[in-house]
């Protein structure tokens, strides 16, 4: 017999929807499969542009839009240990750089920017701040990688007791087994929290 607090399935949305728009660059909507060392899923752009196509939406029924951006200091002081393993140096501030906000996803006035220095969107940024003043208590997460910003952060967010959701097919990772490895991981930590853009359209409008 199960216990109380573990008995039946979570609703889709708990409370008010916050949309996590993690690291979707204006590469992603070109023909790469690699930039800066970075890997990614050969149907990445067909991902993101999904992704986009959601976030108009979402943003049409009212839910609020935190776009958050990886970036770095020109000379690397904040890049720490990212560049002990497959990654090359990315997302340093510079102009022309095409990792900088406002693109992508065609950001409006009343989206909010995070910036961040490591890969989760919790660690060390004023996220926390900025979604408790929204009164967010679900989390949908679409963006990059899947394996990687979008994984730690939805750690993060589980640890911090929110409803976390990620969006199958608006999120991308370095590779499909990592992937598919990742949304395991996140589901067992979370049941039900791995579902469609379709399902949680639906789910938002029912609201």
């Amino acid at each position: 017999m199960s216990h109380p607090l573990t008995a039946g399935t979570r609703p889709t949305i708990v409370g008010r929807p916050v949309i996590l728009v993690v690291d979707i660059f204006e590469s992603d909507f070109g023909d790469r499969e690699f930039s800066h060392g970075i890997p990614a899923m050969p149907d990445n752009r067909a991902r993101m542009e999904k992704a986009a196509a959601f976030v108009r939406k979402g943003r049409d029924l009212g839910v609020p839009i935190v776009v958050v951006h990886e970036v770095h200091r020109p000379g690397g002081i904040d890049f720490g240990r990212e560049l002990d393993g497959s990654e090359d140096v990315h997302c340093v501030e510079e102009p022309g750089s095409p990792h900088l906000p406002r693109v992508g996803i065609g950001m409006t006035d009343d989206d909010y920017v995070v910036y961040k220095r490591r890969y989760s969107a919790f660690y060390a940024t004023d996220l926390e701040i900025l979604l408790k003043g929204l009164g967010a208590s679900t989390l949908i997460l679409v963006g990059g990688l899947t394996d990687v910003c979008i994984h730690f952060t939805f750690v993060d967010g589980h640890q911090g007791d929110y409803h976390c959701r990620v969006l199958e097919d608006c999120v991308s990772g370095s590779q499909q087994a990592a992937h598919d490895a990742a949304l395991a991981s996140m589901e067992y930590l979370q049941t039900g929290s791995v579902l469609s853009s379709a399902d949680m359209l639906e789910a938002l409008q029912d609201r």
